[in-house]
Order: structure tokens, then C-alpha cells, then sequence
């Protein structure tokens, strides 16, 4: 059996309209710093977005979530974040923001595999459940 390491993640959310308030999930960031673990998923159900707002530059949408993969690596890819340590990363990361691109409130827990979690989170949290 594997240790178990503390985690925390955050959900990554579009909000088309910000005066509204309305969002749609579309990913998820998680740090675990016990084994150096910092990544995120990115699953946009571009529907969803329309019906919010069918006037939302989907490209630029696209654009910046593709940034947060890669801010998760970190390194000269990700620019002057890229060279911050993995944990200030996560936390320039999740910090708030009143843009289209926001971050729920940081949750914790345990884990032994870091990975599984981000993949369940996401397919609890962001994907819809297949129709029967």
C-alpha cells in the first residue's frame, strides 16, 4: 500500500458573462506536493459555453486554458511563472480572479495516487455523465 500525501485542487471554471455569474466547470488543478505532483485537466464542452453566451470567442477561451497545463510544468514554456517553484505555481494559479477564467475555493484531502484523483475529479466535477 502506498503512503498517502495530502492534496489540493481547485476546479477550473468559465464564466461567459461575469456580471451574471453564470459558469460551466471545464477542468481541474491539483498539487500534491509530497511527491511533487502538479498538474492539470482540461475538458471544455464548448455547448454548454454557447448556451451561456453564443456571442464567446471560444479560440481566446481555448487559448488561455491551454496555458494552464503548461504553467503546471512550469519551466521556460510557461514564462516568468514557469520559473516559481511547483507550490507558488499552484497558488499564482488558483489565486481569485474576476476574469472569464476563474478558480473555485482550494479543497484537500489524501491520497496515494495523485493522478487517479485528478481523473476522477474530472469526471465528477467537469464531464457530464454518459447518457444511458
Amino acid at each position: 500500500m502506498s503512503a498517502e500525501h495530502a492534496y489540493d485542487y481547485a476546479i477550473i471554471r468559465v464564466v461567459p458573462r461575469v456580471e451574471r455569474g453564470e459558469m460551466i466547470n471545464v477542468g481541474v488543478v491539483l498539487s500534491c506536493p509530497g511527491v511533487d505532483f502538479l498538474e492539470a485537466g482540461v475538458d471544455v464542452d464548448e455547448a454548454r459555453l454557447r448556451a451561456l453566451d453564443d456571442s464567446l470567442d471560444l479560440d481566446a477561451v481555448r487559448e488561455h486554458l491551454a496555458s494552464i497545463p503548461v504553467i503546471c510544468r512550469g519551466g521556460a514554456e510557461a514564462g516568468p511563472i514557469g520559473s516559481l517553484p511547483q507550490r507558488s505555481r499552484f497558488h499564482w494559479l488558483v489565486s481569485p480572479r474576476s476574469t472569464i477564467i476563474q478558480m473555485s475555493a482550494v479543497h484537500t484531502g489524501r491520497t496515494g495516487d495523485p493522478a487517479a484523483v485528478l481523473q476522477r475529479l474530472m469526471d465528477t466535477m467537469v464531464r457530464r455523465p454518459p447518457k444511458d
